[in-house]
């Protein structure tokens, strides 16, 4: 049966995921459906895209206020997240594994190019839509997630800026994660101040020849491909260009592997250009428009990262809520007193409120709303701010068993830490939306 044109069809990669076998159903099930629309059946379920005028309810359970179809993605996510990575989440930290199998796994379900059009391999869902794949996958390990939204934002700006040959020959790869993607803008010298950026390059005849370095590159090193801002003009904005570098490109060199408080299912490396060298072919769209891929990019990075967030903050009150059920002290459980009973209020109304910031965030990036730009960045200060104090809550509710790394609260807590860093800071964060109100 065909859909009804206007609405939105699950992509075939996903409908094959919907019956590959996952079937441990996730603590949270069920779900809140106002006025359903289906469009048509997929193995008798009614598949339906956004429904114009319909009420959007948001609650702890993460999937109220979803359409079916979106609920169906979901629950897909969140049995690959609890099936596949949570069991591993420890051990990847520990040993700082980057899990390709299980990523290339997660994207044979779609999720390695998922905002990406369908025309070249990638998924063609939504920015709501990967927001709440991405804060049902962190539950799972939210380090290893993270890098999946970072290589997702990579994939989307080729997709996007990207020339017919570029996407036809990237998209493929990078949407099954045969090859994995690196975003590449922070400099030693150039964190907040991301125009200041000093890898420069030079033309020789048809190539470019790029010299500089970038710090903190998640992926550094293991990657294939990175997406490197560097100064093709004169100084600030305009003089950058976004150049694709391909690992083995002569030139290309890596600094030591960093030690991290968190993250540590990802490597991060220094990038190092040394003359390197790359065919001109290689700019992502227009010479000079790279410091705007790169700020259009970070507006969905930073809804990704904060779904992230999400994800890591309700599977911690989760652990939270069992927790004190179980625990005794005075000859009562944890729950009995008011003190938990208090604390697990205020956690689960900052992660409402965070999550309601989040999908607003998406549906305002995907609808192109005049605030863009101030929405993703309220989203991504308020909801990394409350999900983690909502982390540490939980481990303080968890006492002293919270601090054990036998419990994975202190690894929420310890991967969670840096999303208030990293896609722009929230200090940045600040700065961006009082500038929005401050010009109007």
């Amino acid at each position: 049966m065909s859909p009804v044109a206007g609405f939105r069809r699950v992509p075939g990669v996903l409908q094959k995921a919907f019956s590959s076998g996952l079937s441990k159903s996730p603590k949270f099930i069920g779900h809140e459906q106002v006025n359903p629309r289906p469009v048509y059946s997929y193995k008798g379920s009614p598949v339906i895209g956004n429904v114009s005028g319909r009420s959007y309810v948001t609650s702890v359970d993460p999937s109220h206020g979803l359409t079916e179809e979106q609920c169906a993605i979901q629950k897909l996510a969140t049995d690959f997240a609890l099936n596949e990575m949570l069991p591993h989440m420890a051990e990847w930290d520990e040993k700082e594994i980057f899990p390709v199998k299980t990523m290339q796994s997660a994207a044979a379900l779609g999720f390695g190019a998922i905002y990406a059009r369908e025309d070249y391999g990638g998924t063609g869902l939504s920015r709501l839509d990967a927001s709440i794949i991405f804060e049902a996958l962190a539950q799972g390990c939210t380090s290893t997630t993270a890098y999946i939204s970072i290589h997702n934002m990579c994939a989307w700006m080729i997709d996007e800026f990207g020339n017919d040959d570029q996407r036809e020959k990237w998209i493929p790869q990078l949407a099954t994660m045969e090859k994995f993607a690196s975003y590449c803008l922070t400099e030693p010298g150039s964190g907040s101040d991301a125009a200041s950026l000093s890898t420069n390059v030079r033309k020789d005849g048809d190539d470019l020849i790029l010299n500089g370095s970038k710090a903190f590159i998640s992926g550094g090193g293991d990657t294939d491909v990175y997406l490197v801002m560097c100064r093709t003009g004169g100084t600030g904005p305009k003089g950058i260009s976004c150049v694709l570098v391909e690992k083995g490109m002569p030139g290309l060199n890596f600094g030591k592997k960093e030690k991290k408080v968190g993250w540590n299912s990802q490597p991060t490396r220094m990038v190092i250009f040394e003359d390197c060298r790359v065919p001109a072919s290689n700019i992502i769209g227009k010479e000079g428009q790279g410091f705007n891929i790169a700020m259009k990019g970070l507006n969905g990075g930073r809804i990704n990262i904060a779904s992230c967030s999400l994800g890591a903050a309700h599977a911690s009150i989760m652990a939270a809520a069992a927790h004190v059920k179980v625990r005794k002290q005075f000859g009562k459980p944890l729950a009995a007193f008011q003190n938990s009973q208090f604390r697990l209020a205020e956690m689960a109304t900052d992660l409402v409120a965070s999550r309601l910031l989040v999908r607003n965030a998406a549906r305002a990036l995907e609808t192109g709303h005049k605030d863009t730009v101030s929405l993703c960045s309220m989203a991504k200060y308020y909801a990394t701010e409350k999900c983690f104090n909502i982390i540490n809550e939980a481990l303080q509710l968890h006492g002293g068993y919270g601090y054990l790394k036998d419990y994975s609260v202190q690894q929420y807590l310890r991967d969670s830490r840096v999303h208030m860093i990293l896609e722009g800071t929230n200090e940045v964060m600040r700065i961006l939306i009082a500038r929005g109100i401050l010009e109007e």
